[in-house]
């Protein structure tokens, strides 16, 4: 690694511009993943072959020069073998609805995604930036889980089940911690410098609910994960939750400042700017990240880069960010 600027930023060090990257940012609106996902033979197939998801790790590295990577893989993947059946069309499908822990395999099960791991080892000799693992909350795992996938909408099941059968509910979600906890130690070890939590569904949670099932297994998962001297960024839609983590990811409907005032921040540009032009995309991340242009901010957008999103957008974007003045 020859940049350690995100690194920088997310521990209040000094830094000479800001640090940038996207999520989703290896992905769809690239023709070079989509070229490389054929090759593979599906989204399925590219995650678990190390040396072609480090490929599209790297891809938008050298396409837009972000200062960070994010592996490339979903949230559903630490669950393939602990949910037999476990596909995506495209996005995640099971066989039935899962309300429990007993459907869930042990967290042992984390240790066999060995394809995730060797990718990481691969980028660890690629890359010139840092690298960032991930997971899904146990909340939003929780949610695709208790819906039986993806293919509705409303994602109301495990807000039913928190009421119906709450302990059950409870139990699935305790499970997923320690799935979860186990997927990303074992990452931090392959050499994952820093680890992002994403809680898309989290916001969609009652803030007395929130605390009741979610808040304090996710404080427990982020105190174990920075005892590995390593950031932790918790990142979710909606409402600024403390959890503990040394960084927060926000959407576009949080104020920035308000939320630089608590500890670093990243965030926080609506994905949609990026359907615009580049003109428009400069000027709204100028906009943004006046008010928070120093160390301990890095810029992202709100929610992931969506597929349909013009390539010159996003390097407007990544332009832009790094051409912000930082105050000292």
């Amino acid at each position: 690694m020859t940049s350690d600027l995100f690194l920088r930023a997310l521990r209040e060090e000094p830094v000479e511009r800001l640090p940038v990257w996207m999520m989703r940012q290896a992905g769809r609106y690239l023709p070079e993943y989509r070229e490389t996902k054929d090759r593979a033979g599906g989204f399925l197939a590219l995650c678990r072959n190390p040396e072609l998801a480090a490929e599209v790790t790297l891809q938008p590295v050298r396409r837009l020069g972000v200062d960070a990577a994010i592996l490339f893989s979903d949230i559903m993947v630490p669950l393939l073998p602990a949910v037999p059946g476990l596909d995506f069309a495209p996005g995640p499908t099971l066989p039935g609805a899962i309300t429990s822990a007993d459907g869930l395999a042990p967290p042992e099960s984390a240790d066999e995604l060995t394809f995730v791991y060797d990718t990481i080892r691969i980028l660890r000799r690629e890359l010139a930036v840092p690298l960032i693992g991930f997971a899904g909350t146990p909340a939003t795992v929780a949610t695709y889980l208790a819906e039986g996938g993806s293919a509705r909408k409303e994602f109301t099941a495990l807000r039913r089940l928190m009421h119906a059968a709450p302990d059950r509910a409870q139990g699935l979600i305790d499970r997923l911690e320690q799935l979860v906890l186990r997927y990303l130690t074992r990452q931090v070890e392959a050499g994952a410098q820093a680890v992002q939590l994403f809680d898309s569904w989290g916001g969609e949670i009652s803030p007395a609910d929130f605390e009741r099932f979610c808040a304090p297994g996710l404080r427990r998962m982020v105190k174990s994960l920075r005892a590995l001297k390593v950031p932790v960024i918790y990142f979710a839609r909606g409402p600024l939750r403390d959890v503990g983590a040394t960084a927060y990811g926000v959407d576009w409907t949080v104020d920035l400042a308000a939320a630089r005032s608590r500890g670093p921040v990243q965030g926080n540009l609506d994905p949609a700017i990026l359907l615009s032009t580049p003109a428009e995309v400069k000027r709204a991340v100028a906009e943004m990240a006046k008010p928070v242009a120093h160390t301990g901010y890095v810029v992202n957008l709100g929610h992931g880069i969506w597929p349909d999103t013009p390539i010159e957008n996003a390097e407007a974007f990544v332009a832009a960010a790094q051409a912000v003045k930082v105050s000292r």
